[in-house]
């Protein structure tokens, strides 16, 4: 009852919130749920404002209900089902992953754009788009106002995606398979991927999205190396503050990402009956809703504002990276 008078108010509003973007996104989904969840937990933000009694239920959500949301989308991810499309899209999903990590932290540290940001833009254009920048923020301990950023600059591109990539698929002669490798290895989010391959062609779409399913895969590995990265730091940190290590390293392990691998493993053996899937992932993309709402009710904009503009550049250069590198690994290859 006490855990009820603490967080109900705040998770009570951002569900209402959630549940509208969750609509709005049905409607458009082109640009989805969760990116209205961010843009109506912004301006309710910094016009309305938000009651203090509702607080702690919106870092609740931001945090915990993010966590929850990862394992409830790996229920839904076949590791099995990928592993042929891995096999064969492999050398061009770990080439570009290479150049999108390698172009962030370049141009990143040219521009002078904050570390944490620089690693957020880079494993969103990498992977896909917001649901590894969700599975990474914690790990990071990013910033809500951080988080929201840098999704609203994937988003950004992905939008430039869906219009650019079939026209320039077209242009460049690029076949079927070709344009949906290149898509499902270059475009950001799973929306966005699906919308631009069902642009070139039937075939196109149904492979782009294969290959998206096979790249979401690497947030496992990604999660896993920047765990250990800042397992390195906390590790100097400790030696510092004379607190042993093991006891620092269990509040940073990112614990969700192990329970995301049960459920896919869970998921792959076919112990989930096939009636509960959908539930389960309809349910892990409404929560990624309320956790992205609630990022939105607290961001500040102010702080946003004063990054300034480079964070976005900084998002273009890496996405025009790795377009161009896939495209080249796929003629270099002969896969296009």
């Amino acid at each position: 009852m006490n855990w009820l008078r603490t967080f109900g108010p705040g998770l009570l509003l951002v569900a209402v919130l959630a549940a509208i973007a969750h609509v709005l996104g049905t409607l458009v989904p082109l640009i989805g749920g969760p990116v209205f969840g961010i843009v109506l937990g912004i301006i309710m933000n910094h016009t309305y404002g938000k009651p203090a009694h509702t607080q702690k239920g919106i870092l609740f959500a931001s945090k915990k209900i993010l966590q929850w949301a990862i394992i409830a989308l790996g229920a839904g991810l076949s590791l099995s089902q990928v592993w042929q499309t891995g096999q064969e899209s492999l050398a061009v999903m770990l080439i570009s992953l290479a150049a999108a990590f390698a172009a962030a932290y370049g141009f990143g540290k040219l521009l002078r754009v904050p570390l944490k940001l620089q690693s957020l833009i880079g494993v969103g254009t990498a992977i896909c788009g917001g649901s590894a920048i969700a599975a990474v923020s914690p790990i990071l301990e990013a910033k809500d106002d951080e988080i929201a950023y840098s999704i609203s600059t994937i988003f950004l591109f992905n939008v430039l995606a869906v219009l650019l990539f079939p026209a320039f698929g077209h242009w460049l002669g690029l076949t079927q398979h070709g344009f949906g490798l290149w898509a499902g290895t270059a475009v950001n989010d799973t929306s966005s991927v699906v919308a631009a391959g069902y642009i070139y062609g039937n075939e196109a779409g149904a492979y782009a999205t294969i290959v998206k399913l096979a790249r979401t895969t690497m947030i496992i590995p990604i999660s896993l190396l920047f765990t250990a990265l800042m397992a390195f730091r906390k590790k100097r940190e400790a030696a510092g503050s004379g607190e042993p290590f093991l006891a620092r390293l269990r509040t940073i392990f990112p614990w969700f990402i192990l329970w995301f691998l049960v459920a896919s493993f869970l998921h792959s053996i076919g112990v989930i009956p096939p009636g509960i899937e959908p539930l389960i992932g309809q349910a892990g993309k409404f929560m990624i809703v309320m956790a992205l709402t609630a990022i939105g009710l607290n961001a500040d904009l102010r702080s946003i504002a004063t990054t300034g503009f480079k964070p976005i550049l900084l998002g273009l250069l890496v996405w025009i990276v790795v377009s161009v590198v896939s495209l080249l690994v796929q003629f270099t290859t002969g896969s296009v």
